[in-house]
């Protein structure tokens, strides 16, 4: 591996090719050990490229987060594809289109979604009730059993749709303070999906599939027993969300911004990058002495892409264009106007949906949809 710096002149996301192959084999082998379905969300990525990576581990199915992704990853012969969103009946038309050519399967949470879809359809698609277990963010609370036994029953009455189970997304776990609050909330929801199935099977004998999806839960947890399919998605990269989560390592992390240096401020010791909230996006952390951050530095490297974070310093502040780096002494009296400094996103979904395109050892670039 060989990364080759020098024609880098603005802002630029880096990929490590090894590291990224290392996270999907270590959880395409933990959803085998647990004998899950692992259905990876490619909202993260976004890429044909990337997306094919995962097929030399026996993937074969995929979450996606809108119609537009479903028919970028359709078109390079994905069969199997969820959309992972509650269905948009404007773009019925869209559905039908793609409904034709792989087996499509939408998520629902209202009555009004489901008889549109019934009436409309003209190929049959499978339909995941989405089920809030804690989030408060979308879908019918685990709880509200009259109303997921209402959505199924019309749904078994229906020749187009097809129900296939259950689908949360624990997002909730982000907010989690340790590994052990992570694991309680993943039990949590697990406890909230099974009795939600078990009291819709009490009134309709029906297969019910539950689907899980949150990367810090996905990571920490290591026996998925009592599920049926996992999707996961920021895990292809991770992030500096994920290290504070106590999800991943710093080696786990496969995406760095590539920022020049344009000026240097001795009396703040701060370093200016180009590489703003344009870039990076306006995630941040709270760091250990409370104050808020928007990404870690490294030190680039021809031979590993680039090496451990940096001890006290940090993406202090953000503009369009600006990013204030707050260095330590070393660092900044190393640096020079013209270097490259690499930050590790705080969200690296957010990150790469905003670079659009990657650049990887031998100077290779990979695009995204």
């Amino acid at each position: 591996m060989h990364f080759n710096f020098q024609n880098i002149k603005s802002p630029t996301l880096v990929l490590n090719k090894e590291i990224v192959l290392r996270n999907i084999k270590r959880m395409n082998e933990k959803a085998r050990q647990s004998q899950v379905t692992f259905r990876p969300h490619f909202k993260t990525h976004q890429s044909a490229e990337i997306g094919a990576w995962f097929r030399e581990f026996g993937v074969s199915k995929i979450t996606v987060s809108s119609l537009a992704m479903a028919e970028y990853f359709a078109k390079s012969g994905w069969q199997d594809i969820t959309l992972a969103f509650p269905v948009n009946v404007r773009e019925i038309d869209r559905i039908n289109r793609l409904a034709e050519i792989i087996q499509l399967n939408l998520l629902v949470e209202n009555e009004e979604a489901i008889r549109f879809l019934d009436q409309h359809l003209r190929t049959p698609v499978a339909l995941f009730i989405k089920v809030d277990t804690g989030l408060n963010r979308t879908g019918i609370w685990w709880k509200n059993h009259e109303s997921i036994v209402k959505l199924v029953s019309i749904l078994q009455s229906s020749q187009k749709l097809h129900f296939s189970g259950f689908l949360t997304h624990a997002g909730h776990s982000y907010d989690g303070q340790s590994t052990e609050a992570i694991k309680e909330i993943y039990a949590e929801t697990l406890i909230r999906l099974q009795a939600a199935k078990s009291e819709l099977q009490k009134q309709l004998k029906v297969a019910c599939v539950l689907s899980v999806g949150d990367t810090p839960g996905c990571s920490i947890i290591d026996n998925f027993e009592g599920v049926d399919e996992i999707r996961p998605g920021n895990f292809v990269f991770y992030d500096v969300m994920q290290l504070n989560l106590g999800a991943c390592t710093q080696d786990d992390i496969a995406i760095a911004l590539a920022c020049p240096v344009v000026a240097k401020h001795p009396s703040r010791q701060q370093i200016v990058v180009h590489g703003g909230a344009v870039h990076l996006s306006r995630e941040s952390l709270a760091s250990n002495n409370e104050a808020s951050h928007f990404g870690l530095v490294v030190h680039f490297s021809e031979e590993t892409g680039w090496g451990k974070i940096i001890d006290e310093t940090y993406v202090r502040s953000l503009s369009q264009e600006h990013g204030i780096i707050q260095a330590g002494k070393q660092l900044f009296n190393q640096t020079k106007i013209g270097d490259l400094l690499g930050i590790l996103p705080v969200h690296s979904c957010l990150t790469a949906n905003l670079m659009g395109e990657y650049f990887c050892s031998g100077g290779h670039t990979i695009k995204m949809l």
